[in-house]
């Protein structure tokens, strides 16, 4: 668990208020704060985004939870005045320099595969904000060319407030989300076999990794235990899923591109 050491001020950007903060391993992270208009259960998404953004190896943001302790709270009146109490956050790593993912810039990505990867993992956990939001998808020079990141995670499962009766209707539905750069991608870029080896991962996830998952949670985060065993067996439901959904998401695919032609 990251410690927060010194408090930048806030990004400026989002409902939920981000705020920036070095911690103690002197990297700078936009740190989701356990009191945001949205409440804390933003915080969970977040944290259940990154766990399976890691087990998908999909290009994520580093993410953490992190500590805010009462010394550095009390040095803050920015912090004292929005009433942020001292305990556990959720931190993710700030991408200084880069740019918004766009159908102009897309183009120059190098890693436009994994975007297979972030596009599936949306879809199974109905997560639209990706694409209407512009500002979740980033684009990054780096050593190795240009990286795209997907950040913010807050609208796992539709919305940051989801309840025990949202996840049980959302659990059968398939919607397509063929909007933005994601429309750009499976017109001209994206292949169905880009798909496989997500697929293939998530088809292998097993319940009890969903209830481990889950179980990492901070409690103050996700107190209710009933809320915790819906998310568990919404995401084995989703995950039953899987494969139909790469079925409608590759159906976008223009066929003289989808058969390699």
């Amino acid at each position: 668990m990251l410690v927060a050491r010194e408090h930048l001020g806030a990004t400026g950007l989002g409902v939920t208020s981000p705020q920036l903060f070095r911690a103690d391993d002197g990297r700078v992270y936009v740190v989701k704060l356990q009191n945001n208009r949205l409440g804390p259960k933003v915080l969970a998404n977040e944290f259940i985004g990154a766990r399976l953004g890691k087990a998908l190896e999909l290009c994520f943001p580093p993410s953490e939870v992190i500590k805010l302790e009462e010394e550095l709270l009390r040095r803050s009146r920015r912090l004292a005045a929005r009433g942020v109490a001292p305990g556990r956050h959720f931190a993710c790593r700030y991408l200084s320099g880069a740019e918004y993912l766009c159908r102009h810039n897309v183009a120059k990505a190098v890693n436009r595969r994994e975007m297979a990867g972030v596009m599936l993992l949306d879809h199974l956990v109905h997560n639209m904000d990706r694409t209407l939001n512009r500002r979740n998808l980033l684009l990054r020079r780096e050593a190795q060319g240009w990286r795209i990141y997907a950040i913010d995670n807050s609208h796992f499962f539709r919305r940051a407030l989801w309840t025990e009766e949202t996840l049980a209707r959302l659990a059968p539905r398939i919607r397509v989300n063929s909007h933005g750069v994601y429309g750009t991608l499976l017109r001209h870029y994206l292949q169905p076999a880009d798909f496989a080896p997500y697929l293939a991962r998530i088809e292998g996830w097993t319940e009890e990794f969903f209830a481990a998952l889950v179980a990492e949670v901070p409690v103050e985060w996700l107190p209710h235990a009933a809320e915790r065993q819906a998310a568990v067996k919404f995401l084995a439901a989703r995950r039953d899923l899987a494969a139909e959904i790469v079925t409608c998401l590759t159906a976008v695919i223009p066929a003289r591109r989808g058969d390699g032609s």
